[in-house]
């Protein structure tokens, strides 16, 4: 369901300076600017990797899932805690909006 969300999702530009948000639905991604500071995922990732990836979270039918992600050309390559991944187009991403 991840990938399925990730896959219809995210737009931006080169350089990402603000969270970025793709929505389908209910259910979110949030690509952060900052590193990645998930334990569970950074040992998941080659030593080499670790610098590359920033923090991301997802929620998908109202459960809230933790994740790293780096740009790979056209997409985000996001990693989550348990191991999950998948692939998100910038091409749907949008900063987030606050009031």
């Amino acid at each position: 369901m991840r990938l399925l969300l990730l896959c219809a999702a995210l737009a931006a530009g080169p350089a990402l300076a603000a969270d970025l948000v793709a929505t389908q639905g209910g259910d979110s991604v949030r690509l952060q600017d900052g590193p990645c500071t998930s334990e569970p995922v950074l040992k998941l990732l080659q030593p080499a990797l670790r610098e590359d990836y920033k923090a991301a979270s997802a929620v998908v039918d109202g459960h809230k899932f933790a994740g790293c992600w780096r740009r790979t050309g056209n997409v985000a390559h996001v990693l989550y805690e348990d191991g999950d991944q998948g692939i998100v187009p910038l091409s749907n991403v949008k900063p987030e909006l606050t009031a």
